[in-house]
């Protein structure tokens, strides 16, 4: 049995989605469904049982993981960059995480685990996954250093011989419906150009970049699916590795990709960045893939305009906001 960890999320219904199509469905999904529409996520994926997340956890401190648990994937964490109580965030995505990952020791269970890119802070420090360059990271915001948090505390420990913590860059793609403001710039732009027809973008609040000049490095999430997927596997050896394409875009194109997919000219309306955000905003990310790749690690490599086309036209033009049953 594979357990995954928000597995009713994005990027954790889409693993299991990729494990479906793969053939494997002896699957504990672990979240928190409450009142959100996060649940529409499951309908197509087959799975064998469902717990909540604040159940799991009591019996897991009470009793370990469940008998016959072959791999953990945790992306179960607030994926928020800008949430702002500390509290939670150092409840929610590092002392939560520390005692799975205790817990997959103790049982020989591999695990993988998210990460950010948000750990790279303003980027002055590079963008290498080499965790003897960790102690030089100075994340922005606190989402970004409950992340920092656990890869230095899995360092600590010696926890990454059986682990796999994956730097998630910019993902974007299907199932990402719920995410409200972290809803990638693919999804916001389609829905600008459904009610007004244009789209509005962040003009630049830095000298010498260009409006819609900050670039990603934008991660389909069929491809970051993919990758975990593969991480499970005893072949891939345990530490930390970014997850992103290693050819970073800028924003600008992906509101051109939405365009061109929907057949459109483009409109863009230029606005102020909010002051809140002009502190934590990161102008530029680009993941170096060279460590995942030289372990057999699938570096994604699906092109910005053919995924977000495929996103736009599979999934958002045909009403489908779900992963699953596409044949």
């Amino acid at each position: 049995m594979i357990i995954v960890t928000g597995g009713a999320g994005f990027i954790g219904s889409a693993v299991v989605w990729e494990l479906n199509r793969r053939g494997i469905d002896d699957i504990l999904i672990v979240d928190r469904l409450g009142a959100t529409e996060k649940w529409h996520n499951l309908v197509n994926l087959r799975y064998s049982e469902y717990h909540h997340k604040d159940q799991f956890l009591r019996d897991l401190r009470h009793d370990g993981l469940p008998s016959g648990t072959t791999a953990v994937v945790h992306m179960g964490a607030c994926s928020s960059t800008t949430e702002r109580d500390a509290d939670y965030l150092m409840f929610n995505n590092v002392h939560y995480t520390r005692d799975l990952a205790r817990a997959c020791a103790a049982a020989g269970v591999r695990l993988v685990y998210a990460s950010s890119a948000a750990t790279y802070g303003d980027g002055s420090q590079g963008y290498s996954d080499d965790v003897a360059t960790l102690d030089r990271l100075r994340p922005l915001s606190i989402y970004g250093y409950s992340k920092h948090l656990i890869d230095l505390w899995m360092r600590r420990e010696g926890l990454l011989d059986n682990a796999v913590g994956f730097k998630f860059f910019n993902v974007f793609g299907v199932n990402e419906y719920h995410k409200g403001e972290m809803r990638s710039m693919a999804l916001k732009a389609w829905e600008q150009v459904q009610e007004h027809h244009h789209v509005k973008l962040f003009a630049s609040h830095r000298p010498g970049h260009a409006d819609g000049g900050e670039t990603r490095d934008f991660l389909y999430v069929k491809d970051a699916a993919a990758t975990v997927a593969r991480a499970l596997e005893v072949d891939i050896p345990g530490g930390i590795y970014n997850l992103g394409t290693g050819a970073p875009r800028t924003f600008k194109d992906v509101v051109l990709a939405v365009f061109a997919a929907l057949g459109r000219e483009p409109d863009i309306d230029w606005v102020a960045m909010p002051v809140k955000l002009r502190d934590q905003y990161q102008y530029y990310t680009c993941a170096e893939m060279e460590k995942a790749r030289a372990v057999g690690l699938p570096v994604p490599a699906t092109p910005l305009e053919e995924a977000v086309g495929d996103y736009v036209r599979g999934y958002l033009e045909r009403g489908r906001a779900h992963l699953g049953g596409e044949g």
